[in-house]
C-alpha cells in the first residue's frame, strides 16, 4: 500500500511502503519483493530485491535515469498482487568531459575552439551549456601567467567559440567543461595553442598611488620592452574597471613612459594594460590589477517603491545605489518607517536584502519611509521620503479559520464568510512551511466566493502556517489570524475504499480517525453523467446529492440505490460531539455496466428488388457504451415461434450462420460496430457486414427480425434485444418512391446549400407581386383595429394613461418620419432613460464598452436596470383560462397589442392564441416573431403560425433539455412525417455541425396541394448557464441564418425556452448588425427598450445584455471575412496588396486582428498551479480552463496541457496538445485511452534546429508500459510525406485493448512553412479517411511541439476544407479566431496563416466546377 519513491542522490532511490491492511493480508507477511527497472524496458528485465523491512535504498543506479518501481508482498503460500508502479528519476549529476576538443589560431589575438558533447552515458542530466577555460602559459611551458579566463556558452546546441582579446606570440592552454543543473563537470584534457608573434614583448609596469583623499589618483609607469622586433613606434595604455569596457590612450614615440589617472571610483578593482607597438602591430600586454580603497556610499539606494501585500501589510523594495555612488561593496541597508505625525511609531530595520516588510498598519493612515546603504566605511545618504496611504476601510479579516489534514498531502481550510460593504469576489489562502512576514514568500491559492478550500500537493507530515483574506475588486482585505496544521490526517476517516461494486450497489469501508471520537459518520454521494440516448443525442443526467448518517461504531456501509455505469463522488466525514464541521475523505466510484435499456422494435418500410427495407432502432448508452449490434433474422417456423428474442443465444446464432442445411434456423444477418447501426437496412442483399452474410430471402417465406445491442464490457455478455418486428415477406407493399429515410446524421448529408437557396427564391417570386397588396391591406386593417381599441378603452382611463398604453404600430408612420421602429420610438415615446442613452457610433463602441465594464461592470448594471419602455400593456388573452395551459411559464405572457393572432378555428374558444409576439427589426416592422419553446399541446398552433405567416426560417436557441430540465418539447418528427393538427411536417434533411444543426422540413396543410420548405437552425453551443465564452460561433450561426433565409420570406420565428432571453439576444444582435452596416452606429439600449414594449422580459439578464455588446464589438472589429469559394483567388490577391492607410498588406492586417483577444490569467487556473507547471513545455502556451482535457485525477491532479477543439461537424472533434515531455508521456497515453482517441497526428520531428521539440513517447521495437498501459508497436509504414505507425494499447488492469494509429508528417520544413500545400492536404485527407474507416467516436489528437502552430494549421484546414465542401464558402479568419477561443495562439505565425489561405486555394484548384 502507498508505495512512495524519491531520489536521494544521482545513483540512489529510497523506496518505502506500508503493509497490506490486515483484512487483505491473507496470513502473515513473510517477505516483500521490490522490483525496479528502467522505464523504457519491459517488466521481465526488472531487478528483484527480497526484503523483510518496509523501506529500502536502491543504489548503484544510472545517473539521471527514470525507473519504474513496484512492490509485492508474499506469505508462505506465495506472491500477492503487485502495487501500482511508481516512476521516479535519479538526480542529475555533474557531466563527464566534452569530447574531441580542437583549437586553431585565427590571428595574433584570436583562437577558434570546437568540441563535441560528453558521451551519452556520461551526460548525467540535461546539458545546459559549456564553460571554455583559457589560461596563458609561461614560454618554457611550466607555470601559469595572469588570471585564467572563462567564457560561457549557455546553449547546449552551440559547440564552437571564437575567443578574442588574447596576447600575440603567446602560448595558451584550452579546456572545455559541460554544465548540468548540478554544475560544471570534468574539464577536457588541456589543448595548447600559440598565437602568432613578431610584435614587442611585455614591458615592465609599476603603479604609484599619488592620492587617497579626497580623491583617488595614481600614476602608471612602464619601461621599454626587452624585444621590439624592429623600431618601437609607441605605446598603448588601456584601463578601467575590471570586466567593463576599457578606456584607451595611445602615445606616439618612445619618450612618454608614464601617465597620471585621477578621480578613480572607490572600492572597485581596476585593470591596467600596457603594450608597445611596432610596424606589425600592438605587442604583448602587461596586465596589472588594483583594488581602490573603499568609502561610504555617495548616493542613496535607487528605485525605492512599495506595494501592499495585504491592506495592512506593506512591502518596501529598492535597488543598490548607482555604481558610481557605491564607493565599495554594499554590505547592508537601513530602512526607517513611521506613521506621519507620530515619531514615536518609528521603526528601523537593517537588512542585507533589497526588501523589507512592515505589518499591522492602521486604516486611513499615511506612512513615511526612506532607505540608506552601507559599505564597511559607513552609511550613505537616505533616499527621499516616500509616503504610502492605507485604505480608509480595510475589509474585515475572515474569522474562525480552521484547517484539518484530509490526506497525507492535502488540507481543507474553512472560515466564516466576511460581511462587507464592498462586493466580495473571492478569497485568497496563504500557506507556507516557513511563516515569515513577507507574504510574497508564501504560496497562494485563490478561490471564488466560498467558505472552504482544499490545499493539495503538500509535504507529508510537514507543519504549515495558513491565513486567509477576502478579495474585492479593489484588492485584498485584512489577513486572518494564522493557524497551523500538520499534514497528517487525524480527524478524518482513513482508508476509505469501495468494495463489491456492482451495477446498483457498493460497500464502503473505512477506518476511524486517529484523534477524533465521532458520534456518527455522514456519508454523501452524487454524480453528473453524460451519455448518448437512443435518439443519438447526448444527455446530461444530474443525480442529486444524498446524505446518510451511520452510527459511530460502524466502519462499513452498503449503498443499494445506484445507477449502472455512473461515476459517483463519495464523501465520508466524522461528526464530533459538538456537531461542528469536519472535512470529508473523498473517493470516486464507478458502478458496473448493465445491459442497455429496452429498445423499440424494427419497422417495415417497403420492398425493393427482392430486398426488404427495415428501419432499425438504436439503443441508449445510459448503462454503458455499445460495443456492437447484431441484426438477427428468425424465419417463420413452429419450432421457435414461441420464443422471445432474448431466448436466442448469441453463440447458437453464430453457429447457425455456418449451416446451410436448415433454411429455418435463425441467423445473424449483420453486425454493426459501436454506434454505426444503419437506419434503413436492405434485408437480403447478399452482402457481408463485419463477417456476417445478409442472406438472400426466400419468396415464399415469412421472417421476423430483432436487433441485439451488446455493451462494451470485458468477460461479460451484457445485451438487450429489441422486440420482434412484424412478420415480413417479399410480397408486402413496395417502398415509397424517392430517397430512403435516413437517421439524422451529418455523414449522410449531400447537396449544395447555395443551389437550394436559389430554388427557394424562384418559388417565392410571386410574393413580390402579392406582397405589396397584402401589406397595404394589413396596414389599413391595423389602422381600423387601432381606432376601435382606442375608442373602446378610452372611457376607462385618463387621457394621459391612454397615451402611455398606445402600442407602437405602423399607424404611427407619417410622411417624412424615419422608417426605423427604434427611431420612431425615440420620437414618439421618448423617456429620460432613452435621452441619456443615445446611439453609439461604431468607431466609439470599444471605448464605450470599456467604460461600462469598469469597476466590475458597474455602469453596465446601472444601464441594464434603467431599461423601461415607459408604458403599461395588457395581456388579457394570455390570462384567459382556456389559454393558460398554452403558456410554458406562468409569468411569461404575450402582450395583447403585439401578439400573433392565428386564424380562429370555428367553434373553438382561444384558437387564435399562441404565446408569441411580433418584434421589430432594423427598418422593418414585425421582422421577427419571438415565441416560447412549443409545448406538446401547442405543436399544431406553432406550425399553423409558421404557415400563416409564410415563415421560411425557425431559429431555435435552446437544447430540448438542459441540466435535466425540459426546455422545449420536440415539435418536429425525428424521421418520416408527423401530423400536428391540420399541418403535416416531413423531415427532409438534417445537417449537424459542431455548434448548430440545420433541419429542413417539407410542410403541407391538410386538404391543400401546396408544399413549402421551412428550415430550422438550432444553435447548440449556448451553455446551460450564463452566456457563451466568446461570440465568434454565435456570429457564424447568425450569418448562416441570414444566408439561408430568403429575402421575401415572412418573419423569422425565434424561440428559446421562454422566448425572451436568448431570443432577445438574437433579435438585437441581428438588427444591430444590419444597422451598423447602414448607419455606422448601434442603438442597443433603444432596441432592447423597443422589444420590451412588444414582449415582456426581452433580454432577460445583465450577462445577456453584456454579451450583445461583446458580439457587436467582435463583428465590428473583425468585419465580414467570409468569401464564396469561387472568389478565393481574387480575395487572396486583394489581401496581398499593401493597405494604403496601415502601410502593411491586408494579410498582415488580418493576422494582427487575431491578436486582440484578451485572455486573463483566471482562464488558466489549473495550468498555472505549481504542481502542474513542470508539465508545460512552454510557460506561455497553456490550455484554457473551460476547454482543457481532464484526466481521471491521479496524485490530486487531473491536468495535461491539452485542449478540446471543435471541428466543422462535431464538438470536441480534436484534442490539440503539446509534444509530450518525458514527465508527461504516461499522461499522454492515459489521455488517449480515457478519451477514446485512436488517431494521433504528429507535425514535428523529435529534434529541429538542434533543439528537442518532442520527447519520443512511443516504443520503437518492443512493448513498453506507461503506468497502466502497455503499448506494443505493430507496424511502421514509410510513406512519401509521412510515417504511419500502428500500436496495440492494452489496459493492464482489465486486458482491454485498442489499435492506435500515429501519422507523423515529415515534410514540414524546420523553418517556415511548406512551399506547396498539396502534400499537406493529401496527408490531411488520409488522416480523416482513416478516421472514417477505423476511428472510434473519440477525437483526433493533434500535436506539434507547443501544440498551437502547425497543430492550428491542421485543424484550421480540416475545418475550412470541410466547410468549403458543404457550404461553398471560405472564412479562414473566423475559423482561426474560433480556434483561438478554445486554445491560445492557434496558427501561431503569419506564414502559417497565409499557408492556410494558399492551401485552401490549391485544394480548390483540384475541382473543375470552381475553375473560372
Amino acid at each position: 500500500m502507498n508505495v512512495t519513491a524519491a531520489a536521494v542522490s544521482p545513483t540512489a532511490i529510497r523506496v518505502s511502503w506500508q503493509p497490506p491492511p490486515a483484512e487483505r493480508a491473507n496470513g502473515r507477511i513473510a517477505y516483500y519483493k521490490l522490483l525496479c527497472v528502467e522505464s523504457g524496458r519491459g517488466d521481465s528485465e526488472a531487478t528483484v530485491v527480497k526484503l523483510n523491512q518496509t523501506t529500502f535504498v536502491l543504489d548503484e543506479l544510472r545517473r539521471w535515469t527514470e525507473y519504474r518501481i513496484w512492490v509485492l508482498a508474499g506469505t508462505s503460500v506465495g506472491d500477492g498482487p503487485s502495487s501500482y508502479p511508481v516512476t521516479v528519476r535519479t538526480h542529475e549529476d555533474v557531466p563527464g568531459e566534452p569530447q574531441d576538443v580542437k583549437v586553431n589560431s585565427i590571428n595574433s589575438t584570436s583562437i577558434h575552439v570546437t568540441w563535441k558533447p560528453p558521451q551519452e552515458k556520461e551526460k548525467n542530466g540535461i546539458i545546459r551549456g559549456y564553460h571554455v577555460h583559457v589560461q596563458e602559459l609561461r614560454e618554457e611551458g611550466k607555470g601559469l601567467l595572469n588570471d585564467p579566463m572563462r567564457f560561457n556558452v549557455m546553449d547546449d546546441t552551440t559547440l564552437e567559440l571564437n575567443v578574442s582579446g588574447l596576447q600575440p606570440d603567446t602560448r595558451y592552454s584550452v579546456q572545455v567543461a559541460a554544465l548540468t543543473r548540478k554544475g560544471d563537470g570534468d574539464r577536457s584534457p588541456p589543448v595548447t595553442v600559440k598565437t602568432p608573434g613578431g610584435v614587442p614583448n611585455r614591458p615592465t609596469v609599476n603603479l604609484k598611488i599619488l592620492e587617497r583623499d579626497p580623491i583617488v589618483s595614481i600614476e602608471i609607469e612602464w619601461a621599454k620592452p626587452a624585444q621590439t622586433y624592429g623600431d618601437l613606434l609607441g605605446y598603448r595604455l588601456r584601463y578601467g574597471i575590471k570586466d567593463q569596457p576599457l578606456e584607451e590612450v595611445n602615445f606616439a614615440g618612445t619618450k612618454t613612459n608614464s601617465h597620471r589617472i585621477n578621480d578613480l571610483e572607490r572600492g572597485v578593482q581596476y585593470e591596467f594594460r600596457v603594450a608597445g607597438r611596432n610596424q606589425i602591430g600592438i605587442g604583448q600586454e602587461t596586465i596589472k590589477y588594483w583594488l581602490t580603497p573603499e568609502g561610504a556610499p555617495k548616493g542613496p539606494p535607487t528605485n525605492v517603491t512599495y506595494h501592499f501585500q495585504a491592506p495592512d501589510v506593506i512591502s518596501v523594495t529598492w535597488e543598490a545605489p548607482i555604481r558610481a555612488d557605491r564607493s565599495g561593496q554594499i554590505k547592508k541597508y537601513d530602512v526607517q518607517f513611521y506613521k506621519r505625525g507620530d515619531q514615536s511609531s518609528l521603526l528601523e530595520k537593517t537588512t542585507e536584502h533589497t526588501k523589507a516588510v512592515f505589518t499591522g498598519l492602521e486604516e486611513d493612515a499615511h506612512y513615511v519611509f526612506k532607505v540608506r546603504a552601507y559599505t564597511d566605511q559607513g552609511a550613505g545618504p537616505y533616499s527621499k521620503d516616500i509616503t504610502a496611504h492605507t485604505e480608509r476601510d480595510i475589509g474585515r479579516a475572515p474569522m474562525s479559520v480552521k484547517a484539518v489534514a484530509t490526506s497525507e498531502s492535502g488540507v481543507e481550510v474553512w472560515w466564516e464568510p466576511v460581511p462587507s460593504r464592498k462586493k466580495i469576489i473571492g478569497y485568497v489562502i496563504f500557506f507556507t512551511m516557513t511563516p515569515v512576514e513577507d507574504l510574497d514568500e508564501w504560496q497562494q491559492k485563490t478561490v471564488h466566493v466560498t467558505h472552504s478550500a482544499d490545499l493539495e500537493n503538500l509535504e507529508k507530515f510537514a507543519e504549515y502556517a495558513i491565513a486567509v483574506a477576502a478579495k474585492t475588486a479593489e484588492g485584498l482585505g485584512r489577513l486572518s489570524e494564522k493557524v497551523t496544521v500538520k499534514v497528517k490526517p487525524e480527524e478524518v476517516p482513513l482508508h476509505l475504499r469501495a468494495q463489491d461494486v456492482s451495477t446498483h450497489s457498493m460497500t464502503l469501508s473505512w477506518s476511524p480517525p486517529l484523534r477524533l471520537n465521532p458520534v456518527s459518520y455522514k456519508i454523501s454521494y452524487n454524480a453528473i453523467k453524460e451519455f448518448v440516448d437512443s435518439l443519438g443525442m447526448t444527455q446530461t443526467q444530474e443525480i442529486p446529492k444524498r446524505d446518510i448518517v451511520v452510527k459511530h461504531d460502524r466502519t462499513s456501509h452498503s449503498i443499494n440505490d445506484l445507477s449502472p455505469f455512473t461515476t459517483y463522488n463519495v464523501n465520508i466525514s466524522a461528526i464530533p460531539n459538538d456537531n461542528s464541521y469536519r472535512p470529508p475523505t473523498t473517493i470516486t466510484v464507478t458502478t458496473q455496466m448493465a445491459a442497455p435499456k429496452p429498445m423499440v422494435k424494427p419497422d417495415f418500410y417497403g420492398v425493393v428488388d427482392n430486398e426488404i427495407l427495415v428501419i432499425l432502432p438504436q439503443a441508449s448508452e445510459e448503462y454503458g457504451p455499445i460495443s456492437h449490434y447484431y441484426l438477427v433474422v428468425v424465419p417463420d417456423d413452429k419450432s421457435h415461434n414461441h420464443k422471445n428474442p432474448d431466448q436466442f443465444l448469441t453463440d447458437d446464432l453464430i453457429k447457425n450462420n455456418a449451416r446451410t442445411d436448415d433454411e429455418n434456423a435463425p441467423y445473424i444477418a449483420a453486425k454493426f460496430l459501436q454506434r454505426n447501426i444503419l437506419y434503413t437496412f436492405h434485408l437480403g442483399n447478399d452482402e457481408m457486414y463485419e463477417g456476417f452474410l445478409n442472406r438472400k430471402l426466400n419468396l415464399n417465406k415469412k421472417y421476423r427480425v430483432f436487433v441485439r445491442a451488446v455493451v462494451d464490457t470485458p468477460q461479460k455478455h451484457l445485451y438487450t434485444s429489441s422486440p420482434f418486428s412484424e412478420y415480413l415477406s417479399l410480397d408486402m407493399r413496395e417502398a415509397p418512391p424517392g430517397e430512403e429515410p435516413r437517421r439524422p446524421d451529418p455523414k449522410d448529408i449531400n447537396g449544395d446549400p447555395e443551389i437550394r437557396i436559389e430554388e427557394n427564391r424562384k418559388e417565392a417570386g410571386m410574393v413580390w407581386v402579392i406582397g405589396p397588396i397584402i401589406a397595404a391591406l394589413m396596414l389599413s386593417l391595423c389602422l381600423v383595429l387601432l381606432f376601435i381599441v382606442k375608442r373602446r378603452r378610452q372611457p376607462c382611463k385618463t387621457p394621459d394613461q391612454a397615451a402611455v398604453t398606445r402600442p407602437l404600430m405602423s399607424a404611427d408612420i407619417g410622411f417624412g418620419a424615419p422608417s426605423d421602429p427604434v427611431e420612431m420610438r425615440r420620437l414618439n415615446f421618448q423617456t429620460p432613460a432613452m435621452i441619456s442613452h443615445p446611439p453609439i457610433p461604431i468607431s466609439e463602441l470599444s471605448e464605450h464598452i470599456d467604460r461600462l465594464k469598469a469597476n466590475d461592470n458597474l455602469k453596465f448594471s446601472q444601464e441594464y436596470e434603467s431599461i423601461e419602455p415607459g408604458q403599461q400593456f395588457t395581456w388579457d388573452h394570455s390570462n384567459m383560462e382556456v389559454n393558460k395551459p398554452k403558456n410554458r411559464y406562468a409569468n411569461v405572457i404575450a402582450y395583447d397589442h403585439s401578439r400573433v393572432i392565428l386564424q380562429p378555428i370555428d367553434g373553438i374558444l382561444g384558437s387564435d392564441y399562441i404565446n408569441a409576439n411580433y418584434c421589430d427589426g432594423y427598418r422593418k416592422h414585425n421582422a421577427y416573431v419571438a415565441t416560447q419553446g412549443p409545448l406538446q399541446e401547442t405543436f399544431a398552433d406553432f406550425w399553423r403560425m409558421c404557415w400563416e405567416l409564410r415563415t421560411s426560417t425557425i431559429v431555435m436557441m435552446t437544447k430540448l433539455e438542459e441540466r435535466t430540465r425540459i426546455k422545449c418539447d420536440q415539435y418536429w418528427p425525428s424521421r418520416g412525417s408527423e401530423s400536428y393538427g391540420m399541418m403535416t411536417v416531413t423531415i427532409a434533411e438534417v445537417q449537424e455541425l459542431a455548434t448548430y444543426c440545420i433541419r429542413t422540413f417539407q410542410v403541407t396543410r391538410n386538404g391543400g396541394a401546396e408544399r413549402r420548405e421551412i428550415k430550422q437552425l438550432q444553435f447548440t453551443a449556448w451553455p446551460d448557464h450564463g452566456v457563451p465564452d466568446h461570440p465568434a460561433p454565435f456570429l457564424q450561426f447568425l450569418r448562416r441564418v441570414r444566408a439561408l433565409n430568403p429575402p421575401d420570406a415572412g418573419p423569422l420565428v425565434v424561440h428559446c425556452s421562454a422566448g425572451v432571453g436568448r431570443t432577445g439576444c438574437f433579435i438585437v444582435i441581428d438588427s444591430m448588425l444590419e444597422r451598423a452596416r447602414h448607419e455606422r452606429t448601434v442603438d442597443i439600449y433603444g432596441h432592447v427598450t423597443c422589444l420590451r414594449a412588444q414582449r415582456n422580459y426581452m433580454v432577460q439578464t445583465e450577462d445577456q445584455y453584456i454579451f450583445i455588446h461583446d458580439a457587436l464589438l467582435e463583428a465590428v472589429i473583425c468585419g465580414d471575412t467570409e468569401v464564396p469559394a469561387r472568389n478565393l483567388h481574387s480575395h487572396i490577391q486583394k489581401l496581398m496588396r499593401i493597405d494604403t492607410i496601415e502601410n502593411i498588406t491586408g494579410m498582415e492586417l488580418e493576422f494582427k486582428k487575431l491578436a486582440n483577444m484578451k485572455a486573463d490569467s483566471s482562464r488558466f487556473v489549473s495550468a498555472s498551479l505549481p504542481c502542474n507547471k513542470h508539465k508545460n513545455r512552454l510557460v506561455h502556451i497553456l490550455p484554457y480552463e473551460s476547454t482543457r482535457v481532464c484526466l481521471t485525477p491521479r496524485d490530486s491532479s487531473d491536468y495535461i496541457n491539452a485542449s478540446f477543439v471543435d471541428g466543422y461537424r462535431y464538438r470536441a472533434a480534436y484534442i490539440a496538445t503539446q509534444g509530450p515531455l518525458p514527465d508527461t508521456t504516461d499522461d499522454f497515453w492515459r489521455m488517449l485511452w480515457e478519451h477514446n482517441s485512436t488517431i494521433i497526428v504528429m507535425l514535428t520531428k523529435l529534434k529541429e534546429m538542434g533543439r528537442e521539440k518532442c520527447h519520443q513517447y512511443w516504443p520503437s521495437d518492443r512493448s513498453v508500459r506507461y503506468q497502466c498501459f502497455v503499448v506494443d508497436p505493430i507496424a511502421e509504414y514509410n510513406m512519401p510525406q509521412y510515417i504511419l505507425r500502428e500500436f496495440k494499447v492494452t489496459d493492464a488492469r482489465d486486458g482491454a485493448s485498442r489499435t492506435v494509429r500515429q501519422f507523423q508528417f515529415t515534410d514540414w520544413p524546420e523553418q517556415g512553412v511548406p512551399k506547396s500545400g498539396e502534400g499537406f492536404i493529401d496527408f490531411l485527407g488520409q488522416v480523416h479517411k482513416t478516421k472514417e474507416q477505423f476511428g472510434q467516436d473519440g477525437p483526433i489528437t493533434v500535436h506539434c511541439s507547443a501544440g498551437v502552430g502547425r497543430t492550428g494549421v491542421f485543424i484550421t484546414l480540416s475545418t475550412v476544407l470541410e466547410r468549403m465542401q458543404y457550404e461553398g464558402v471560405v472564412d479562414v479568419f473566423q475559423t482561426v479566431r474560433t480556434l483561438r477561443t478554445q486554445r491560445p495562439a492557434m496558427v501561431q505565425t503569419e506564414d502559417q496563416y497565409e499557408f492556410c489561405y494558399r492551401a485552401a486555394l490549391e485544394y480548390l484548384g483540384s475541382f473543375d466546377h470552381y475553375a473560372n
